[in-house]
Order: C-alpha cells, then sequence, then structure tokens
C-alpha cells in the first residue's frame, strides 16, 4: 500500500508540475501585459508537435530539437504573437476582453494550423525529454519559479516589471519600455508554454485538439493564485496533481461509482470550475465586457432574399444525400444562441457547445425510452434551458475576464463529467423524427425550425427587452442606474442561450443520426465563438454565414482551413470591423443623419417651428418647469454615519451623515481622494457601506441594489459618461422612462426630450456619434425620464464648455424649483456657487463644513 501511495505521489507530481509550468507562464504573461493568455494550450501543443517533428520526423538529435523548439521556436511564438497581435490592442487602448478574444483567435488559428500541417489524427510517439523521473520536471519548476522571482525581485528588469505592473502609464513617462517588458513577458510565457507540452506530450495524447483543451484545464492554479503569486500556483498545482493521482485508486460502487472516478481523473477540471465561481474574479467591471457594436442601418431586404435562395437550394438542385446541407441549419440555431447572449447582452460565453451537447443527449435519452422524436427534442430544450438556469444563476454577477472563465469551466465540465463519460452516453443512437427521415424533409424541417428562432431573436432584439439587453451590452453599470434589473437580464440571457443551443444540438444530432459527443467538444464551442465575433455578434446574418462557412470548409479535403481562416480574423479583432458591418447596408433617414451634424458642431437637432420653418430646440431656462413636477412630499434620502473601508485597510468615509432636502442643490466639494465620489455611490447603491445606513424618508434601503434604488425615485448620471452608443438618443431616454419611479409614461420622456433640447431629430441620431455636451444631455434626460423625487449628479459639467455649463446650471435650477432634491459632486467652483443652496467640504473620508 505504502509503495502504491508513493508510486501515485510520484505520478501526481510529474502532472503538477506540468500544471506549474502552465501556472508560471500565465502569470508573467498577464502580469506583464493584462492578458489573460487562453492560447497558452495551443502554444504548447504546436511546440510538442515542433519537437516531435524535429526528433522523429527529421531525426535530429533529442538535445539539439529540445533547444531550438524551447530557446528558438517557443519564445519566438511569443515576440510573434506580441508584435503581430497584442502590442497593436494596446496601441489602441483597446478593453481586457478584445485581448481575451484576441487570445481565443491565436488558439483557434494555431489548432487549425496544426490539423492542416500534422492532421487531425493523435500521436504516441513524442519524444520524452526529461525521461521518467518526476523529480527532475519538479527540480526544474522550482528552479525556473526561484529564477523568476530571483529576477522580479533583484534585477532591474524586475524592478521595471513591478513598475509596468502597478501603473503603466506612469512607468511609461518615467522612461521604462513598457513594449520591452511586454515582449519579454510574451517570450517568457510562450517558453514556460513549449515546456509544458514537451514535458505533458509523452504522457498524452499529442493531438490538435485535446492537448490545448488540457493545458486550458490547469489554468485553474494561476485562477487560484489570483493571477499574483507564484508560489501560490506551484504548491497548488502540485497539490492538484498529487490528489487526482490519488484519487484513481478509488472504485466505489453503485451509481455514483463513474462519477466519482470521472471526477478524480479531472480533478483540475473541478479546481477550475470552484476557483471561478468562488474567488474573488479577475479583471474589473465594464471596460473588460465586450465592446458595443456601432449600430448599423437596416439590413435590405434583398440581403434576406439572397440568403433566403441560397439556403433553399439544397432542396432543388442537390441530390438525395444531404449530408453536408442539414448541418447547416441545426449549427446556426447554435450559433444564433451566441448572438443573444453574445451579440445583444454582450457577455463573453465560451461553453454553448456543452448546452448543445446536452440538448443532443436529453433527445437521444428520451428517443431511447419511446419518447417520439419531436416531443423529445421540445421537452429537452426546457430541461437544458433549466440547466442553463442552474450553472448561469452562480455566474450571473460575473464580469469580463471571470465571467470568461466561468461559462469555459462550465462547458469543460459537461463535456468531462456527462457527453464523453461511458455511463451517460454509451450504447446511445439518435434517430431522426417520424415523417422526416428523409434527407430533404428533415432539411425542410430545420429552415422552419431555423426561420422560427430568427423571428424570436429578432423580437428579442426590438422593444423594451432589446433596449435592455443592448444597454446591458453597452454600459452595465449604466444599464442599472437606468433601472435595469441587471441579474435577471443575464439570467434570462443565458437561459435563452441555452435553449436555443440545445434546440441547435438536438436538430444536428438527428441530422447525423448519432450522438458524438467530439461535435460538442470545447474547442468547436471556441471556434464557434470566434466565428461569430469575426462575423459580427449582433447580426442576424452572422449564424447563417458562419454556419454555412464552418461546415462548408471542414466537409472539405483540407481540415482545420476554417479555424485558421477564422482564427487569423480573431486576432486581428479591434483593427478591422465584423465582417458583416462591410455588407451594404440601408442608411438612417436623412434627418439623423442632419442632426448628428448639427449635434457635433454642438447644436440641438432640429424641430419644426410653426408653417413648418425649422428651428432649434434650446435646453430649459431657469422658468421652464421640470419634467417631473413631483406631487405631495418629497422622500429625504439620508446617509447615516457611513463608514466605507477599502481592501487594504483605506478608510475612504468616516461616519458620514448627509441629508438631502426637497427643492434644494446640495453640493459636496473637495479634493481628489476626499470621499465624494465615495458618498456618492452609496447613496445611489454602487458601493455598500461597512457600517451606517442609508434611509429614504426613514426606510433602511442600505442593502438595496442600485436598479432597484432608481425605481424607487432616486435617479443617478456619471463623471464618465453612460450612455448607450448603439442605442439612438430617444432609445436611451425611453429606457430610463421604462424602468423609473413611474413606469411607461410616454409624456414624461417626450418632456425630458423637450426640456433637455433632444426633441428634434437628434432624437432619432445614434448616441455613439454624438459629442460630449448632447451626451450629457442625453444621460440627464434619461435620468429624469423616470420621474424620480433625488437625482444624484456626479461631476455633471465635466466636458462641457462655458455655455453648455450656463445651460446645465439653468435646467438644475428649474428641477429643484419644482420639488427634486439634486446633490451635485462638482469641482467647477463657478456652478457650484451659481446653484447651490448648500454645499458640503469634504476632506479625508469626512464632511468638515
Amino acid at each position: 500500500m505504502a509503495s502504491l501511495t508513493y508510486e501515485l505521489t510520484l505520478a501526481g507530481l510529474a502532472v503538477g508540475s506540468a500544471a506549474a509550468l502552465t501556472g508560471i507562464g500565465l502569470i508573467v504573461t498577464y502580469r506583464a501585459t493584462g492578458v489573460l493568455n487562453l492560447a497558452h494550450g495551443a502554444v504548447a501543443m504546436i511546440c510538442a508537435y515542433v519537437l516531435r517533428q524535429l526528433v522523429v520526423g527529421w531525426g535530429w538529435p533529442l538535445p539539439a530539437g529540445a533547444l531550438v523548439t524551447l530557446l528558438v521556436v517557443a519564445p519566438g511564438i511569443g515576440l510573434a504573437l506580441d508584435t503581430g497581435v497584442f502590442r497593436p490592442l494596446a496601441r489602441r487602448e483597446a478593453n481586457p476582453a478584445q485581448s481575451l478574444v484576441a487570445s481565443i483567435g491565436v488558439f483557434v488559428l494555431l489548432v487549425g494550423a496544426a490539423v492542416l500541417v500534422w492532421g487531425p489524427g493523435a500521436r504516441d510517439d513524442a519524444p520524452v525529454l526529461l525521461g521518467d523521473d518526476p523529480w527532475a520536471q519538479l527540480g526544474a519548476v522550482v528552479a525556473l519559479a526561484c529564477l523568476v522571482g530571483a529576477v522580479t525581485r533583484w534585477t532591474r528588469f524586475g524592478r521595471e516589471l513591478r513598475a509596468v505592473i502597478d501603473n503603466r502609464p506612469l512607468a511609461v513617462l518615467s522612461g521604462i519600455d513598457a513594449n520591452r517588458v511586454a515582449a519579454a513577458g510574451w517570450a517568457f510565457g510562450s517558453f514556460t508554454a513549449g515546456l509544458t507540452g514537451v514535458l505533458l506530450a509523452p504522457y498524452v495524447r499529442l493531438d490538435p485538439y485535446g492537448m490545448p483543451l488540457l493545458v486550458v484545464e490547469v489554468i485553474a492554479v494561476a485562477v487560484i493564485a489570483r493571477m499574483r503569486s507564484l508560489p501560490v500556483a506551484v504548491l497548488a498545482a502540485l497539490a492538484i496533481g498529487v490528489a487526482q493521482a490519488q484519487l484513481t485508486r478509488l472504485h466505489p460502487e453503485g451509481w455514483a461509482g463513474p462519477l466519482v472516478q470521472a471526477v478524480g481523473a479531472n480533478l483540475f477540471v473541478v479546481a477550475l470550475l470552484v476557483a471561478a465561481l468562488v474567488l474573488p474574479g479577475i479583471g474589473g467591471r465594464g471596460r473588460d465586457a465586450l465592446p458595443p457594436p456601432v449600430r448599423p442601418g437596416r439590413v435590405p431586404v434583398a440581403w434576406w432574399l439572397v440568403v433566403g435562395v441560397l439556403f433553399l437550394l439544397p432542396l432543388g438542385f442537390a441530390g438525395s444525400d444531404l449530408h453536408t446541407a442539414i448541418q447547416v441549419p441545426a449549427l446556426a440555431v447554435i450559433l444564433l444562441s451566441l448572438v443573444v447572449v453574445a451579440g445583444r447582452g454582450g457577455q463573453i460565453a465560451l461553453g454553448q457547445a456543452a448546452y448543445a451537447g446536452l440538448g443532443a443527449l436529453f433527445t437521444a435519452l428520451l428517443t431511447a425510452r419511446g419518447t417520439p422524436g419531436l416531443l423529445a427534442l421540445g421537452l429537452a430544450v426546457p430541461l437544458v434551458a433549466a440547466a442553463g438556469l442552474l450553472t448561469g444563476w452562480p455566474a450571473i454577477r460575473r464580469h469580463g475576464l471571470a465571467l470568461a472563465l466561468v461559462t469555459l469551466a462550465t462547458g469543460v465540465a459537461v463535456s468531462r463529467f456527462v457527453l464523453t463519460q461511458p455511463y451517460a452516453t454509451a450504447g446511445l443512437s439518435l434517430g431522426r423524427p417520424a415523417g422526416f427521415s428523409d434527407d430533404r424533409a428533415f432539411y425542410a424541417l430545420e429552415l422552419l425550425v431555423l426561420a422560427c428562432c430568427l423571428a424570436l431573436v429578432a423580437a428579442l432584439r426590438r422593444g423594451r427587452t432589446g433596449r435592455a439587453l443592448a444597454a446591458l451590452r453597452d454600459h452595465e453599470p449604466g444599464a442599472e442606474a437606468a433601472g435595469v434589473a441587471v441579474p435577471g437580464l443575464k439570467l434570462l440571457a443565458f437561459v435563452l442561450g441555452a435553449a436555443l443551443a440545445a434546440l441547435g444540438g438536438g436538430l444536428l444530432g438527428m441530422g447525423l443520426r448519432a450522438f458524438d459527443p467530439v461535435a460538442y467538444d470545447p474547442v468547436r464551442g471556441l471556434l464557434w465563438f470566434a466565428a461569430v465575433l469575426v462575423l459580427g455578434a449582433d447580426s442576424l446574418l452572422t449564424p447563417l454565414a458562419a454556419a454555412a462557412l464552418l461546415t462548408t470548409l471542414d466537409a472539405g479535403a483540407y481540415a482545420g482551413t476554417a479555424a485558421l481562416a477564422l482564427g487569423l480574423l480573431a486576432t486581428l479583432t479591434g483593427r478591422i470591423p465584423p465582417l458583416t458591418d462591410l455588407l451594404p447596408q440601408r442608411n438612417h433617414a436623412p434627418a439623423a443623419a442632419d442632426a448628428t451634424a448639427h449635434a457635433t458642431r454642438g447644436h440641438p437637432g432640429p424641430a419644426e417651428g410653426p408653417g413648418g420653418r425649422t428651428r432649434l430646440h434650446r435646453p430649459a431656462t431657469a422658468r421652464t418647469r421640470a419634467p417631473v413636477p413631483v406631487p405631495g412630499p418629497v422622500p429625504r434620502l439620508r446617509a447615516h454615519d457611513v463608514t466605507l473601508t477599502h481592501p487594504g485597510g483605506v478608510t475612504a468615509l468616516d461616519r458620514v451623515t448627509l441629508d438631502l432636502a426637497p427643492s434644494r442643490i446640495t453640493a459636496l466639494v473637495g479634493p481628489n481622494g476626499a470621499g465624494k465620489s465615495t458618498l456618492f455611490d452609496c447613496l445611489a447603491g454602487t458601493l455598500r457601506p461597512r457600517e451606517g445606513r442609508i434611509t429614504l424618508d426613514g426606510a433602511d434601503i442600505t442593502h438595496r441594489s442600485a436598479h432597484a434604488r432608481t425605481r424607487l425615485g432616486i435617479a443617478r448620471t456619471f463623471q464618465r459618461l453612460a450612455v448607450f452608443p448603439s442605442l439612438t438618443v430617444e432609445e436611451n431616454v425611453r429606457l430610463g422612462g421604462e424602468r423609473g419611479r413611474v413606469r411607461e409614461d410616454p409624456a414624461a420622456v417626450e418632456r425630458s426630450l423637450r426640456l433637455l433640447g433632444l426633441a428634434g431629430a437628434v432624437r432619432h441620431a445614434t448616441a455613439a456619434n454624438l459629442p460630449t455636451g448632447t451626451l450629457r444631455r442625453v444621460e440627464l434626460a434619461r435620468a429624469l425620464a423616470g420621474q424620480p423625487h433625488t437625482l444624484l449628479l456626479d461631476e455633471p459639467a465635466a466636458g462641457l464648455d462655458a455655455a453648455e455649463t450656463a445651460a446645465l446650471a439653468r435646467v438644475l435650477a428649474a428641477l429643484a424649483a419644482d420639488g427634486l432634491a439634486v446633490l451635485v459632486v462638482e469641482h467647477d467652483p463657478d456652478l457650484v456657487a451659481g446653484i447651490a443652496h448648500t454645499v458640503h467640504t469634504m476632506e479625508g473620508g469626512r464632511i468638515v463644513s
């Protein structure tokens, strides 16, 4: 028994050492560049193939092949990625989500290149670099970690690296070449990836799909280390590796036995899922969401006619065997789920392949028990939607990179523990529904289902829910401030996305007459995500074009062509627009273009005056009535002894008390860091104080969310503009009217537009095209459209010129005269002196006057 324990421990140390290398490389790359490199596993796979090619294919000596692979090829890949992919994104100040999409593109690109060069099959003759002694591997890992720690702590480069990590702009101003630091980070990260690949290759199946995903699983150790601590990453990797090896001795009886064995064999997947869900997420909030698209004109009807004819062609000209064609509509339905989640909701969802696989699996299980085919498919969809609810609920409060890891971990876990396990899928077959066994009949059924799904998503993109989803994608904090229940809306997107993916997955399985787990592999899910992002995530044409492209290229003579092409395009994200944006579009109305031109010159849009003559709306004067005359007594918003301490022990607020009186403008002034914005966010619901209370008319609302406070009548604006660029001015304002204290009042929306000079043709202009002064008015009009009684304004004059600031002052005076309680956090002393009835000065987290 002791001998078995020792042998398993050695085996676990070998696996853990390779995982530790991955953790070291990911952490160094992330700290030096800010990029979570999901392509790490693909780089490892390429290096393993290169070493095998040099040694096995061309007969090189192993030492020479290893030196070339690890010291030339691997760092060269890293430098190529830095100069060709990620440095251009850094120059454009791309957000972390765009960098993540680029890394997914690199992953897909390298997988496609490996398939083209070496074929899709697995190889079992990879050379052994360090022999079978796990202590040698462990020693190499520990030595490498110590070397990295020593370089970071005691060398000039290490000091530069720490400076770039702490504050990259300041480091650049002090003369540090941040690009050189980033290049070194990429070269070292790729070196560790290459070392991981050549160490793992002899012990796992060397294939273009399996090894990259295996390395992706051990991202868990870097997440556990919070992308910071090398010792934590190494210890976590070794502990998980040893525990996974020891669990292989378990052979429980009963129904749970196979599941326990699956967990034991995939402990890194469990660790990734737990770490992604439980530990504080990496990345931030807002800038690490998918960037909103600039709203294009509507696709002309002619394009839809062309697409419809192309999809109908197989019925008229193809032979009786439509094996390739029947995959296209089913895959289009799956990809349509990404349009809902990623395109309209702006969420990075990397696990849709798992829901598609579950849809096929549940359909197969139900038909195996005698359920008719169509009924089985209809029952499988809500079952998977429920699974989407269960998996989406813990993930919806994650953002950006953290959400990407959660969805990726979910997809990998479903694949490892369900789709590829014999206890769940052994002996399953999947037939077609009665009456649709013929390829033509089944293809016609798929087209009907696809048309219904397109109509459903098109309806979702319009109206109240569509505006809320667009707001969520464009600016999540702004959506909350407008009254959108963000968690519930995210959950709706995830559940609907899971249902669509399940429907498409079931159709795909029926079309192929088999349940094939490979068709729903997580790597394939990354390819689908890249395809949708490249073609245009918010276009209904995208799933149709992507499905046809993927299916056609994969059916050709050269496997991997689709991955290579789409991966290459995905690496250029941020530099080229989505391909569907290049199609001819139907232009917006001329009035909207005129309005944009007026706004760009600093004028509101035109409106028709008496006699048909054009006049310009102007912002309200002090005599203008506010759009929200507040009836009866106004509830008073108060902060009572509010204290808030940031992580690290910095006290931002120290027992602050503030009372906002109706019909008065209260101003908060003070130096930067005084706590003004922190107090503002506590009142708005963005932050929760550690001590003290926030009350509204005596009722404690301290734990109420931001959107709940908006619906109670507390509206806010942001220092940094929080408009929704893909929506028009009117849609921005209407969203506030739909989600505020008094909802669904078109008159309030119109009054807000008129009050802020937005009732002319500018109302039809897309917000992305408007100047700062106009956008400030849009944000204020949206806040007023919900008819609040309390208005919180954070730096409302930021970016405004003197005339715009004077107009703003008149509007605020009118609002206060009509009964609103107004709080202004402002650095402009002239504005404060001109409008404020009460001025509080803050210093060091306290109100001093």
